[in-house]
């Protein structure tokens, strides 16, 4: 894959240093882990989304999610098997590596909550903007009710 070069964006763009540094790691391979666990991304609502990931075998506490500035991490570690006394493993198909996979997430979006249920796990997302950052309306006034308020103040 090519690389980008974003350096003439640098020259009139502030603030935008995490938006290249993550386009242009998109390119880079993740050392083979690109494929598993298998997951989705979708969007269930105008500013919900879930992540649904495939983590056959894993219990609750062998899987940890951590959200820290705008990366969410899903780490999956197998506790020993035990497999009983006198028993052999002749065939190996479920895969029971751990595993390590990172989102990156916009601003203002908050992890809502996580269940497993049936070998997948759900991660709930929703984007929260705050009040200050929603669009507002201005009232526009017109000149004659500007002068009309300069009149009242000077006659008292």
């Amino acid at each position: 894959m090519r690389h980008v070069d974003f350096s003439p964006l640098y020259r009139s763009t502030v603030g935008f240093d995490r938006l290249f540094t993550m386009l242009d790691s998109l390119g880079q391979p993740d050392n083979g882990q690109a494929s598993y666990p298998p997951y989705n991304i979708e969007r269930t609502g105008e500013d919900s989304y879930r992540i649904t990931m495939a983590v056959a075998g894993f219990a609750e506490d062998e899987i940890a999610i951590e959200a820290h500035r705008n990366v969410l991490s899903i780490k999956g570690e197998r506790n020993s098997e035990n497999t009983g006394e006198g028993s052999e493993i002749l065939y190996r198909g479920i895969a029971s590596r751990a595993f390590e996979r990172r989102f990156q997430l916009a601003d203002h979006v908050d992890v809502v909550g996580a269940k497993l249920k049936n070998g997948l796990l759900h991660i709930d997302l929703k984007r929260t903007i705050p009040e200050e950052l929603k669009p507002r309306k201005i009232a526009i006034s017109t000149a004659s009710d500007k002068a009309a308020k300069q009149i009242e103040t000077t006659a008292h």
